[in-house]
C-alpha cells in the first residue's frame, strides 16, 4: 500500500505550525500508519509539504539582506528533510512501542517533470505569503516573478505545477521496500527536475502531492493508493446545503462527477484526478479519508473507497454510489 498523507496531518487548521505542534500530530498520523502494518500491509509513505516550503520561503525572503537566499527547488529539499525527520522518528518510535521490529527511512526524492510541459510556461500554483500590490510589483520587477491578484487578501507568486514524469529515486525505493523497509518518499511531491546536458537540474515548480504519489504508487505496483486529507469522505455538493458523501464507486462513476464539476482545482479535483491515474494504471482500489479514521476506511468501515469499472469491493456493480448524510 501507498499511503499520501496530507499537509494538513501535520499542520491543522488553527495551529501556527511550531515543530512542537507538527511532532505531535507526526505521532498520532504514525500511530495510524503503525496499526496497518500490525494488519501485515507493507507500505510506502509520502506527505505533502505546502505551509512547510511557505514558511522556507518567507524565513529565506526575510533573511536575504544577512544570507544568500534559497530556490524553490532546494527549499522542496530542505522540507522534504525536515517532515521526514519528523515522520521517520514517529514512526521509529511507535513501531518500538508495537514490538515491531520494521526498520524506517526517509529518501529525499526527486521528481522529473518535462521543461515543454505547457505548465512551465503558465504559472499557475500559489505559494508563498501574500503582499501588497506595491510589494508584489517590486518583487516581479527585481526578481522575475509572475503574480496574482488574490481580491480578498493581496497579491501572491505564482509557478508552474507541472505534471510529474519519473520518479528518479523509484528503484531505490524498491529495493528498500523489497527488504521490508517502511520507506517515507517522494515529500510534496518531489524537487522538480529536468534533464538537461545528459545530467538533472532544479526548476522553480512545485508538483502535486498526489499526482507524484499516484506515479509512485503505479510504478511499483502497489494494490491500494489512500489519500489522507481532511475530510471523512469525498463529497458532491461540498459544504454547500445537499452536500452528501460518497461511499463505495467506480472510476467511471467517479470520473461523471468529475466532469460534472463537484471537485475545485485547488481543493478534491487532484486528489480526484490521481485516483483515476492509479485506477485507469492498474490499480485495485483507492480510499480517501481523514488521517484519523485511515484504519477505519482500510477495513472497510470508512472512506471512500474507489475501484477499477469491471468491479466493486464486493466484486458486484455497486447498487447505490452514495450514502446519506452522516451515513455509512
Amino acid at each position: 500500500m501507498l499511503i499520501a498523507v496530507g499537509g494538513n496531518s501535520l499542520i491543522r487548521a488553527g495551529e501556527k505550525g511550531t515543530i512542537v505542534e507538527q511532532l505531535a500530530n507526526a505521532r498520532r498520523t504514525a500511530a495510524a500508519i503503525i496499526g496497518l502494518i500490525r494488519d501485515g500491509y507493507h507500505l510506502v509513505v509520502t506527505h505533502g509539504n505546502g505551509p512547510q516550503v511557505g514558511a522556507q520561503l518567507l524565513r529565506s525572503e526575510r533573511a536575504a539582506d544577512q544570507v544568500p537566499g534559497q530556490t524553490l527547488d532546494v527549499c522542496g529539499a530542505a522540507s522534504q528533510g525536515e517532515i521526514g525527520y519528523m515522520l521517520a522518528q514517529s514512526l521509529q518510535d511507535e513501531l518500538a512501542a508495537a514490538g515491531l521490529r520494521v526498520p524506517v527511512v526517509s529518501l529525499v526524492t526527486q521528481t522529473i517533470v518535462s521543461a515543454s510541459d505547457p505548465a512551465m510556461q503558465h504559472p499557475t500554483k500559489p505559494i508563498g505569503p501574500f503582499y501588497s500590490r506595491a510589494q508584489a510589483e517590486e518583487r516581479k520587477r527585481m526578481l522575475g516573478w509572475e503574480i496574482v491578484e488574490d481580491a480578498a487578501r493581496g497579491y501572491r507568486r505564482v509557478v508552474p505545477s507541472p505534471e510529474p514524469v519519473e520518479i528518479v529515486e523509484l528503484e531505490v525505493i524498491r529495493s528498500l521496500m523489497g527488504q521490508g523497509v517502511l520507506v517515507v518518499a517522494c515529500g510534496g511531491g518531489g524537487i522538480p527536475v529536468v534533464r538537461e546536458n545528459g545530467g538533472l537540474h532544479g526548476v522553480e515548480a512545485v508538483i502535486d502531492k498526489d499526482r507524484a504519489s499516484a506515479l509512485l504508487a503505479s510504478q511499483l505496483g502497489v494494490d491500494l493508493f489512500a489519500i489522507s486529507t481532511d475530510t471523512d469522505y469525498v463529497y458532491l455538493d461540498y459544504k454547500k446545503p445537499a452536500q452528501r458523501p460518497l461511499l463505495r464507486l467506480t472510476a467511471s462513476e467517479l470520473e461523471e462527477h468529475y466532469r460534472a464539476g463537484h471537485f475545485p482545482p485547488g481543493n478534491m479535483g487532484p486528489k480526484v484526478e490521481s485516483a483515476l491515474h492509479f485506477l485507469r494504471a492498474g490499480g485495485q482500489e483507492v480510499i480517501i479519508t481523514s488521517y484519523s479514521h485511515l484504519c477505519d476506511a482500510i477495513a472497510g468501515r470508512a472512506g471512500t473507497h474507489i475501484v477499477p469499472d469491471e468491479k466493486t469491493a464486493t466484486g458486484k456493480p455497486p447498487a447505490h454510489s452514495e450514502v446519506p448524510v452522516g451515513g455509512r
